[in-house]
């Protein structure tokens, strides 16, 4: 790639990325889309609540968005890992794992996060495809069906509750001594919802549909979905490298206009949220593109 140098590098060529490089492109702004190609969606069969691609693969929609991005000549990709990023006079510098080094003016950080699944064999082959963690994505397609929900305390009570709303047939999966109040206990026994204590061993399944939880002492309980939430980080490190502040759940804190608390970098799609979604993605991904070209236009036009 012979330019090096943009108004703005987006690291991050997923939905969220791509919806920005739109953005920008129909902007005529001169950009760079760097990605690894690690989506952490790669291993979900079908992409939902996304009108126009309900049920489309998550590959399928990214290629096409790819694709249509493409149209723009101001965007161009290089595909590979931002290693390093360091603050200039004018703006930024990016470094890749081969050595490239690109500018910017402005900074996007799309990269997602990366979920930290727990040490229970079969977990990390069902994620995403029969272990889920949004009823609003997939909830839909194991309406009514035998359920348990992985969780513990508040979360775990809430969680419970939030999933009520797609199916009556539920265990709640603590994984160890329950952390529920009395009167939340009291509750889901009133919903007739077992709360099983017993620390999880494995997950039987086929090509990632689940088919028994298997807990340590040796039970087995047949389920078609599980839900959970386990904890995630930064897929970039970069955001931190460069001084942006962090929430409490490890994600990007933004403002209003997609703005994290460091001068001209920007961040979008599921970095900033724990509402992860294809569509929000897309829209928080198309704003931050406006909000940036907006803030170039007011830079030059003194």
């Amino acid at each position: 790639m012979k330019q090096k140098n943009f108004e703005v590098i987006i690291i991050g060529g997923s939905y969220s990325g791509l919806s920005a490089a739109m953005s920008l492109g129909r902007s005529l702004r001169q950009v760079l889309v760097i990605d690894s190609g690690l989506p952490c969606n790669r291993q979900t069969p079908h992409s939902h609540n996304f009108i126009t691609h309900d049920g489309e693969t998550p590959t399928a929609i990214s290629a096409k968005a790819k694709l249509q991005v493409d149209f723009y000549k101001t965007v161009q990709f290089y595909n590979g890992l931002a290693i390093d990023a360091v603050k200039t006079q004018n703006g930024f510098e990016i470094k890749t794992e081969s050595g490239a080094l690109f500018t910017s003016k402005k900074l996007l950080f799309a990269t997602g996060v990366k979920d930290l699944l727990p040490d229970i064999k079969g977990f990390a082959a069902c994620w995403g495809i029969s272990v889920l963690h949004c009823p609003y994505c997939h909830g839909y397609e194991v309406k009514n069906e035998k359920t348990a929900i992985v969780a513990n305390g508040e979360m775990g009570f809430e969680y419970v509750k939030l999933i009520s709303n797609w199916t009556k047939d539920l265990r709640l999966c603590t994984n160890g001594k329950s952390e529920l109040t009395s009167e939340q206990t009291q509750i889901l026994k009133n919903h007739g919802i077992l709360i099983l204590e017993g620390e999880l061993d494995s997950f039987e399944h086929n090509a990632g549909y689940i088919s028994n939880i298997v807990f340590k002492k040796g039970e087995k309980m047949d389920v078609k979905a599980v839900y959970a939430r386990p904890p995630l980080e930064q897929h970039c490190p970069l955001p931190k490298v460069l001084g942006c502040e962090l929430s409490e759940q490890g994600l990007v804190k933004v403002d209003f206009m997609q703005k994290t608390t460091v001068f001209g970098i920007y961040a979008s799609g599921d970095a900033t949220t724990q509402m992860r979604s294809v569509a929000l993605a897309v829209s928080s991904g198309s704003f931050a593109g406006a909000a940036i070209n907006k803030e170039l236009i007011d830079e030059n036009f003194k």
